[in-house]
């Protein structure tokens, strides 16, 4: 694996291939990122793996000072799974360019998560977009976790006719249901036996609703899992994913983003 923090370098290197497929991370290297990059690796083309903790999309300077990082493990982990390249650039090599493409945002960066993170989602779609004028992958690998992010991507490179190809990989859970996640390092031992609790009665809510032995209260749900030790509750919604809309048959993903301690989760399933 090669390891770069200059993108002229970098460029220099991959120019040559017309088949990089690319992994943009903010670190702390999970489960999730394992199975988005094995799936990339095993691919026809090369592999190139981004690790970026961007400050734009983080609306509390707080939680960027502590958000998990591991450096050692991360690469340990990257050289494993026999990645190809490794992109580690500092602020400047990122920002200090004039982009080609402006950043679009769909109308849906204003629900969810874009209600509660000022900026947030302007700033993830600055970097991707950052990224891809450096790297000009053929395609970019992303999470069906961070479905919000996800689409939004897919909207930005849509519009502005980019050529790299987004594909959507499936969450990877643990045994209690809870998909894997960086931010998951910042919880305790209490906190963790809380989230577990928390996401079974969601899990058996969204089956209740399946199956019409009840329907949907945020009130009353938000209340429950308060009651769980849940400190604050951003949203629980119920949307259909092709609609984005409530939905008016039953098909849908039940989102929620909500804290424990000074952790905030989110995920949708």
């Amino acid at each position: 694996m090669k390891l770069f923090t200059n993108k002229k370098q970098l460029q220099t290197e991959i120019r040559k291939f017309n088949n990089i497929s690319f992994v943009p991370t903010m670190g702390a290297l999970h489960r999730g990122h394992e199975s988005i990059i094995r799936k990339s690796v095993k691919g026809s083309g090369k592999t190139l793996v981004s690790i970026f903790v961007n400050p734009k999309q983080f609306n509390n300077k707080k939680d960027l000072k502590t958000y998990p990082r591991n450096n050692k493990n991360d690469i340990k982990i990257l050289k494993k799974l026999k990645v190809d390249y490794l992109y580690k650039p500092s602020y400047d090599d990122i920002y200090k360019f004039k982009t080609e493409k402006k950043i679009y945002l769909d109308r849906f960066a204003k629900e969810l998560c874009g209600k509660h993170r000022k900026d947030h989602f302007k700033g993830v779609i600055d970097v991707v977009n950052r990224f891809l004028e450096i790297i000009g992958p053929k395609t970019i690998i992303l999470g069906n976790k961070d479905f919000q992010q996800l689409y939004l991507i897919k909207k930005h490179i849509k519009k502005n006719k980019i050529k790299t190809k987004v594909l959507a990989c499936k969450t990877i859970r643990d045994k209690y249901f809870i998909a894997y996640s960086s931010r998951l390092n910042k919880l305790n031992y209490v906190e963790k036996i809380k989230l577990i609790r928390v996401i079974k009665f969601l899990k058996r809510y969204k089956g209740n609703l399946l199956s019409k032995k009840q329907t949907f209260n945020f009130n009353e749900i938000k209340k429950k899992i308060i009651s769980m030790g849940v400190n604050k509750v951003d949203y629980i919604k119920l949307i259909d994913l092709r609609t984005l809309k409530r939905p008016r048959k039953n098909k849908f993903n039940l989102f929620y983003a909500f804290y424990i301690g000074k952790v905030r989760l989110i995920d949708n399933f």
